[in-house]
């Protein structure tokens, strides 16, 4: 955990791929629409768990919907940040300091709503294995999963990436210039994954581009609406 919260530490206090928004994230809005639209599910009086909740975006936003959400993130200057903001809005959120790679202190079949929104990309395969063993552990039988993963189909920056800078294990590259280490998925490897947990109720490829080193790269997402 010290090495990936080093990481995030440096990138929050100088951000060359988080942005210093404070509203909550547009896909994060999408899916709760699709919620409460395609499966009659509102978002409200629910139990929530924002993982690699970041500045707090989403989790303040959602707590002041009137639910009860836990965030673990693995920055202090993230997390200072969240509370700070928190406070701001006059919500509370429980904020934990924590490896999402690590075991969870929340009981089995308590939380109605689990958010991943490019949080595990930076899990080793380890870290990954007990995330998704806690994430399905901690969900209730008619709970909800979103994750934002990234996409390796069809990106020729990620291509580039793997091949120049490959990390240590499959489908891993190290972003030099932040230390940090990302895992991509193609859609088969993704299925294959998560169907092992979780029902996959929609599988939907998103483009967006991001500025880093004064360069465009396009950036590229599988986001994944599941149940158990």
């Amino acid at each position: 955990m010290a090495h990936q919260g080093n990481v995030w530490d440096r990138e929050y206090k100088n951000p060359k791929l988080v942005t210093g928004k404070e509203d909550p994230q547009a896909d994060t809005l999408r899916f709760l629409k699709f919620l409460k639209k395609e499966q009659k599910f509102r978002v409200e009086d629910k139990v929530i768990l924002d993982l690699g909740c970041g500045t707090g975006r989403n989790a303040n936003y959602l707590a002041d919907l009137g639910n009860k959400v836990i965030g673990i993130e693995i920055s202090r200057t993230a997390l200072s940040l969240a509370k700070s903001r928190a406070l701001a809005m006059g919500v509370s959120v429980d904020y934990r300091l924590g490896d999402i790679g690590e075991k969870y202190e929340i009981e089995d079949q308590s939380v109605d709503v689990v958010l991943d929104i490019t949080s595990s990309n930076s899990l080793n395969e380890k870290g990954r294995v007990i995330y998704l063993d806690e994430v399905a552990r901690v969900m209730k039988k008619d709970g909800y999963f979103f994750v934002r993963a990234l996409c390796k189909d069809g990106n020729q920056n990620v291509k580039n990436l793997l091949k120049a800078s490959p990390g240590r294990e499959y489908d891993t590259y190290i972003i030099k210039e932040i230390g940090l280490t990302e895992r991509v998925f193609s859609r088969e490897d993704f299925i294959k994954m998560y169907s092992k947990y979780f029902k996959i109720l929609s599988l939907e490829k998103k483009t967006s581009y991001t500025t880093f080193n004064d360069r465009i790269y396009k950036r590229d997402y599988w986001l994944a609406y599941m149940t158990k």
